[in-house]
């Protein structure tokens, strides 16, 4: 029989943060534009600056955090073969 105090957890608080702090553009319960738009503006910055330009991360990190990876994948071989939607060198 076990003893009481192995059957006691002890919790301790948590708090959730993901990469991404609040952006008045997207007030929604839905992060599709949210996660869209990070996206364009990383990849934005990184062909302006370079990738060792460190604000340019504040955009990967967010949307690695709203974007389901099978979307960025997607979304890098449109990049890689010519025929993603948007302009990425304005």
């Amino acid at each position: 029989m076990s003893d009481a105090s192995e059957d006691e957890r002890v919790t301790k608080p948590f708090k959730f943060v993901t990469g991404t702090g609040f952006d008045a553009r997207f007030p929604n319960m839905n992060q599709t534009k949210h996660c869209w738009q990070n996206y364009v503006d990383y990849h934005k910055c990184v062909l302006a600056k370079g990738e060792d330009f460190k604000p340019c991360l504040q955009f990967k990190v967010a949307y690695r955090t709203l974007c389901p990876s099978s979307w960025t994948e997607r979304w890098d071989d449109q990049r890689d073969n010519g025929t993603f939607p948007s302009r990425l060198d304005q």
